[in-house]
C-alpha cells in the first residue's frame, strides 16, 4: 500500500479515558471499534483507501475483538456484505469513493434500503467532489434521497466524526434503515484529539457465532413483500429517523447577536465558513460566530420544525450546500412555505457557485456578498469591503507577480511508470494504421488521454471499457483497441466485458495492463497481486483465468520493450484469427518497485554487499534537439537545457536526477528511429574486483581509441 498505519494502529487498542491523536480516518477506525462493529468491508479510492490501509494494518486489533474485515472485490460486493445485518443484530460498516462507488453499489443499496435492517449498517462515503478530484462531479446526497438512507455530513474534527460514527448506527438501529455517512477529502486527512471509549466485542462475531439462521419472507425484497416494505419506509422508518435525530441532537445550533439573519450550512463545509466569517470579524478563534448558524450534521432527512424554528423572525438566511442539484435549498423553500413562513429570504446559488467546490476562497466571497445585499445592522460594511478588494488585488498582484499565466499542469504517469511505453508503442502504431479507436478505462492509464499522447475516445468506468467498445467495434473500419488495467479487470471488467465478448466471439483487441496492483488508489493487492502472504489472499491468473474462459489468442509481452510491444499490437490488429484478441503487458508498478527495493538495497549496502543503480543520460554533442523523445514518451524527468555548443543555439534534452532508469527514453528512441544519443549508465556502490578490473580496462580502451595518453603504461 501507499502509506504503512501500523505505527499508529497501537492507537486503536487506547481505553476509556485515554486521548486518541491523529488523523481523522484513523479516528473513524477507532469510533467503528468503539461501537462493536462486527464486519468492516469496503474496495479502495479516494479519500478513503487509507481507511482500508489501516484496517489492514490492524488485523491483530480485529482479531481480539472478532471484527471480520474484508476488501471487496468492488463496491457492489462490499453493500453486499451489509445483507448480514439484515436478519441479526450485526453492525456492519462498508467504505468506498463517492457516486462511482455507489453507483457500483446501488444494486445491492437499493435492494438493502428496501428491506431495512437490525443491525446498525454504515455506509462510509469518500466525497471526492470539487477541481481537485478525479470523478464525475454529482452528489452523493441524490443517492440518499432515491433509496430513503439518511446522510450524515459532520463537522470536520475529530469529536464530531467520531460522534457521529456512533450515532450513526444507533440511527440505524433506531430506524431499520441504512445509513450513509460522507467524509470530505479535507475531512479524512484532518488532524485532532478525542477522548476515547473502549472497544466493544460485538454480540455475534468469529468469537461467538450465532446458532440458529433467521429467516422471514417479508424481508425478501419481491412481491407483495417490497410494496409493503415501501410503504414501511414512509410510514414508520423516516419517523422514527426524525424523533431519533431530534431527540438526540443531532443538528446543531450555534447563536449569535445577529438575530436577523442566519447561516444553514452542511456539516463539512463548517470549518471553511468559519474562517470567512473570522475574516470579516463575525467570529473568533475557536469558532463562536455573531451569526446564528444552523448545522446540519444529519443533511437528509430534514427536520421541519427545527428548519422552521431557526428561521422564524429573520430577514434572510443564507443557505450554503456545496454541489448540484441545490437539495438543501429547495427543501428549506419548501418546508417555509408549507408551514406558512414567509419573513425569511432564502439565499443560496443565486449569491454563491451554481457548481464546483466551495473552496476558502468561494465561501468568504459568497458570504460578503449576503452581508452587502442584506445590511445586517452591527456589521461594518466599509470592513466587509475592505475583504473583498482584499480578494481582487491580491489575484492581481499574484498577476502581476507571475507576469503571464500559470500553465496547466495535468496529472501525468510517474517517472518509470510501465503504463507510459506500452502508448508509446500505441503512439507510433496509431500513426501507421491512421489512427485507432481507443476505449479506456479507469485507472493510471487513463492518464493517457492527456498530453503529449492524447489516446483514448472514451472512458465510461471502472473495468467498464471492453464492454464500452463493443457498439462502436461493428461500426468502424479497423479493430477497436481497448486498455483496462489489472485493477479494473478483477473490478468489473471481467464480468462485465470478458465474458459477453468470449461469449459472442467478438473481434476486438483487448491490452491489459499487469502492474499487479490497484495502483492508483495507493497500490492495494488484487487478485493477481505476486508474492502474497497466506493472510493476504491466494494470487489468481489472469492468463489462466482467460485461457479457462475460451480466450486463445493471448500474447504477454514486456511493458518496457517498446518495440517488441508495437510488434504484438500490429499482429493483434492485422491477424485474421477472429474472436477477442488479448495483450498482457506485464510490468510492475515502479514506485511500488521502488518501495520494495530501497529497504533490501539498503540492507544489503549495510552489509557491504554490492548495488547496481541504473540511469540514463544524453549525450549533448549528439543530440540535435529535435524533442522527439519527450514527445513520445512524456517521462517528467526529461527536460531541457541549454545547448552546450556556442554555435548552436536549439536546446538539448537532458534527463534530470528523477531517473529510475526504466529505460523507456532510449528504447522509445530506438523504436521510433529517432537518434542514437541516449546512454546508459550503471552506479555501482561497494563494487568487486571484477567491477574495479572491468573500469580499469574501460578507461585504458577508451584512452587508447581516443589517443590521449590515458592508455599508455
Amino acid at each position: 500500500m501507499e502509506r504503512s498505519f501500523k505505527a499508529e494502529v497501537d492507537q486503536l487498542r487506547l481505553a476509556e479515558g485515554q486521548t486518541f491523536t491523529g488523523e481523522g480516518i484513523l479516528a473513524v477506525t477507532k469510533a467503528l471499534l468503539q461501537s462493536g462493529v462486527a464486519y468492516v468491508g469496503g474496495y479502495q479510492g479516494a479519500p478513503v483507501s487509507h481507511l482500508m490501509d489501516v484496517l489492514a494494518d490492524a488485523h491483530e486489533v480485529l482479531d481480539e475483538l472478532g471484527v471480520h474485515f474484508e476488501a471487496a472485490g468492488n463496491e457492489a460486493g462490499a453493500a453486499a456484505m451489509l445483507g448480514a445485518s439484515i436478519n441479526y443484530p450485526l453492525r456492519g460498516a462498508v467504505t468506498w469513493k463517492s457516486v462511482v462507488g455507489t453507483n457500483v453499489a446501488s444494486d445491492a443499496l437499493s435492494n438493502l434500503a428496501s428491506v431495512g435492517v437490525t443491525g446498525g449498517a454504515l455506509i462510509i462515503i469518500g466525497e471526492d467532489y470539487g477541481e481537485g478530484a478525479s470523478i464525475i462531479q454529482e452528489r452523493s446526497h441524490s443517492f440518499a434521497m432515491k433509496s430513503q438512507m439518511w446522510l450524515l455530513d459532520p463537522r470536520p474534527n475529530l469529536p464530531s466524526i467520531v460522534n457521529m460514527v456512533g450515532k450513526g448506527f444507533e440511527l440505524s438501529e433506531a430506524s431499520n434503515t441504512p445509513v450513509m455517512l460522507e467524509l470530505r477529502i479535507r475531512a479524512c486527512h484532518v488532524h485532532g484529539s478525542f477522548v476515547c471509549r473502549d472497544n466493544l466485542k460485538p454480540k455475534f462475531s468469529k468469537l461467538n457465532r450465532i446458532a440458529k439462521p433467521i429467516f422471514d419472507v417479508e424481508r425478501i425484497p419481491m412481491p407483495p413483500s417490497n410494496y409493503a416494505q415501501e410503504k414501511h419506509k414512509v410510514e414508520v422508518r423516516m419517523p422514527a429517523a426524525l424523533k431519533f435525530i431530534r431527540e438526540q441532537k443531532l443538528n446543531e445550533f450555534f447563536t449569535g447577536e445577529l438575530h436577523d439573519i442566519g447561516i444553514i450550512l452542511q456539516g463539512g463545509l463548517y470549518n471553511t465558513l468559519i474562517r470567512a466569517l473570522q475574516q470579516f470579524g463575525l467570529a473568533d478563534a475557536f469558532g463562536a460566530s455573531k451569526i446564528p448558524l444552523y448545522v446540519l450534521n444529519v443533511t437528509y432527512p430534514l427536520l421541519p420544525d427545527e428548519v422552521a424554528h431557526f428561521c422564524s423572525g429573520k430577514r434572510a438566511v443564507l443557505v450554503v450546500e456545496e454541489g448540484q442539484p441545490a437539495h438543501l435549498e429547495e427543501a428549506i423553500n419548501s418546508i417555509l412555505r408549507r408551514a406558512d413562513i414567509n419573513d425569511p429570504h432564502v439565499i443560496g446559488k443565486d449569491i454563491l457557485p451554481l457548481a464546483g467546490e466551495y473552496t476558502g476562497e468561494v465561501v468568504l466571497g459568497g458570504v460578503g456578498r449576503f452581508l452587502q445585499l442584506m445590511l445586517p445592522d452591527g456589521v461594518d460594511q466599509a470592513g466587509v469591503a475592505q475583504v473583498l478588494d482584499g480578494i481582487t488585488q491580491a489575484k492581481q498582484r499574484a498577476a502581476e507577480l507571475l507576469g503571464e499565466r500559470v500553465p496547466l499542469r495535468p496529472p501525468g504517469f510517474c517517472i518509470g511508470c510501465p503504463e507510459r511505453p506500452v502508448f508509446s508503442a500505441l503512439k507510433l502504431v496509431d500513426k501507421e494504421v491512421g489512427g485507432i479507436h481507443i476505449s479506456s478505462d479507469i485507472g493510471c492509464h487513463t492518464f493517457s488521454t492527456l498530453p503529449p499522447f492524447n489516446l483514448g475516445n472514451t472512458v465510461l468506468g471502472f473495468g467498464l471499457s471492453l464492454a464500452a467498445s463493443s457498439g462502436v467495434s461493428a461500426s468502424m473500419g479497423q479493430r477497436v483497441v481497448t486498455v483496462m488495467g489489472d485493477g479494473g479487470f478483477w473490478h468489473n471488467g471481467l464480468s462485465s466485458g470478458v465474458t459477453n465478448a468470449i461469449f459472442r466471439n467478438d473481434d476486438r483487441v483487448l491490452i491489459i495492463m499487469e502492474n499487479g496492483y490497484t495502483s492508483a488508489t495507493g497500490t492495494q493487492n488484487i487478485p493477481s497481486t505476486p508474492g502474497l502472504t497466506a493472510q493476504q489472499g491466494v494470487s489468481i491468473s489472469i492468463e489462466g483465468t482467460l485461457r479457462g474462459m475460451g480466450v486463445k489468442w493471448l500474447e504477454r509481452v514486456d511493458n518496457y520493450a517498446v518495440g517488441n510491444v508495437a510488434e504484438v499490437l500490429r499482429r493483434a490488429m492485422t491477424t485474421p484469427e477472429t474472436g477477442l484478441k488479448v495483450i498482457i503487458a506485464d510490468g510492475e508498478c515502479m514506485l511500488e518497485r521502488q518501495r520494495r527495493l530501497r529497504p533490501v538495497n539498503a540492507a544489503r549496502l549495510a552489509d557491504g554487499g554490492r548495488v547496481v543503480r541504473t540511469r540514463f543520460g544524453v549525450d549533448e554533442d549528439v543530440c540535435t534537439g529535435d524533442r522527439s523523445c519527450i514527445r513520445l514518451s512524456g517521462c517528467p524527468s526529461l527536460t531541457l537545457k541549454d545547448n552546450p555548443d556556442p554555435l548552436r543555439t536549439e536546446p538539448v534534452t537532458t534527463v534530470n536526477n528523477g531517473c529510475v532508469g526504466c529505460g523507456l527514453c532510449g528504447e522509445v528512441a530506438q523504436a521510433a528511429a529517432l537518434c542514437p544519443s541516449f546512454y546508459r549508465t550503471e552506479v555501482i556502490q561497494n563494487p568487486g574486483w571484477t567491477d574495479r578490473f572491468m573500469q580499469g580496462l574501460r578507461q585504458w580502451t577508451i584512452g587508447r581509441l581516443s589517443g590521449d595518453g590515458r592508455g599508455q603504461a
